[in-house]
C-alpha cells in the first residue's frame, strides 16, 4: 500500500474515531489566537502523552469544510499534505514523539479557522484530536468592535412545555461585534444558570463583517413571575487583548398572576368575552321577542274567529 494511500486510510479513522475514545490526552495551546494580517507568524502547539503514538497530523476546518494540512511520521519527520505542499504558509515541527508545533507564516485574513492536532499509532488504527485552536486574522478594514448586549422578556403567549410544565424563555442577543470571540453565559440573582440555557453554535456573520449571536434561557413561570428575580446575559469578548464582559439584566415581571396587574392579554380576552356574552344576549332578546309577537298575533286571530 503506498503511502498515499495509508495515509488516506488515517484520515478517515480520524474521522470517524475522533472524540471516541479517551486512552490517551491530546492538549492544544492556545485555545485562541488573535493576529493582524500581516504579521510574520503565528505558532500553534500540540502535545500528547503517549509516545507509542508515532503519527502526528494538523487538520484546518474552515466553513465546515475539514482539510488536513501537514503529518509526521515519526520524530524530526513531516511533510505537507496537497493542495498546501506548494504553500509556505505552513511548517511542522517534530522536536519529539509527543510534541509538535505548526508555524502558520505571512499570516492573511483566509487563515482565520479552527486548527486541530490530531495523532495515531499506525494506519487503520483509532485516533486521538485535541481541542483545536480558533485563529482570527483581523480584517484591517474592520474595527475591533465589543459587542451590544440586549435581554428580551418571554413571551406572554409562550406554551406549556410536552409536560405540562409552565416555562418562560428568555432571549439574549448580542451584535455587532468583530472578531467572533465571544461565550455567553446567565446568571440569576447573580448566580450562573446552565439548566435551561442553550446558546447557538457559532456567530453569524454580517454583510458589514460584524457578527451576532443569540442565547436562550427557559426558566420555570413561577420564577420569572417574581420581580424580586433578576436575570442576567454576559457575553465575555475577546478583543485580542483582554476579555471584556459586557451583559444586560432584567427583573422577574408579575403579570399574569392571580392578584396582580390586568395584563394586556387578559384585558384584550375579557373584552372579546364580554362582547361575545352581549351579543348573545341581544340575540336571545330579539328571539324572544319574535316569539312573544308570534304569540300576540295568534292569539288575536283566535279571538277575532270567536267573535
Amino acid at each position: 500500500m503506498s503511502v498515499r494511500m495509508k495515509l488516506l486510510c488515517v484520515t478517515l479513522v480520524l474521522l470517524l474515531t475522533a472524540n471516541f475514545y479517551d486512552d490517551i490526552t491530546v492538549k492544544q495551546s492556545p485555545v485562541l489566537s488573535v493576529c493582524r494580517e500581516g504579521d510574520a507568524s503565528v505558532t500553534l502547539r500540540c502535545y500528547h502523552d503517549d509516545s507509542s503514538y508515532y503519527y502526528m497530523f494538523w487538520y484546518r476546518q474552515r466553513d465546515n469544510n475539514m482539510e488536513m494540512l501537514t503529518y509526521s511520521l515519526g520524530q524530526g519527520l513531516w511533510e505537507i499534505q496537497p493542495p498546501f505542499e506548494k504553500d509556505v504558509h505552513y511548517t511542522i515541527s517534530r522536536p519529539e514523539l509527543t510534541r509538535s508545533t505548526l508555524e502558520i507564516k505571512n499570516l492573511e485574513v483566509g487563515d482565520g479557522a479552527v486548527y486541530y492536532c490530531a495523532s495515531s499509532t499506525a494506519p487503520g488504527s483509532e485516533a486521538y484530536f485535541g481541542n483545536g485552536t480558533k485563529l482570527t486574522v483581523l480584517d484591517p478594514n474592520i474595527k475591533v468592535t465589543e459587542p451590544t448586549v440586549k435581554v428580551l422578556a418571554p413571551s406572554a403567549k409562550e406554551c406549556e412545555d410536552r409536560n405540562k410544565k409552565k416555562k418562560k424563555t428568555l432571549v439574549c442577543v448580542a451584535t455587532r461585534f468583530y472578531p467572533d470571540h465571544v461565550t455567553v453565559f446567565w446568571q440569576v440573582n447573580n448566580v450562573n444558570r446552565t439548566e435551561g440555557a442553550g446558546t447557538d453554535n457559532r456567530a453569524l456573520w454580517d454583510k458589514d463583517g460584524l457578527y451576532s449571536i443569540t442565547s436562550r434561557l427557559r426558566v420555570p413561570a413561577n420564577e420569572w413571575h417574581k420581580p424580586e428575580n433578576r436575570f442576567t446575559c454576559i457575553v465575555s469578548f475577546y478583543d485580542g487583548t483582554d476579555n471584556i464582559r459586557v451583559n444586560d439584566t432584567i427583573s422577574g415581571d408579575l403579570q399574569g398572576q392571580s392578584g396582580g396587574e390586568i395584563t394586556t392579554d387578559y384585558y384584550v380576552k375579557s373584552t372579546q368575552t364580554a362582547k361575545l356574552a352581549y351579543s348573545i344576549f341581544i340575540a336571545k332578546s330579539t328571539f324572544y321577542g319574535l316569539v312573544v309577537m308570534v304569540m300576540i298575533w295568534k292569539f288575536q286571530g283566535s279571538s277575532e274567529k270567536q267573535i
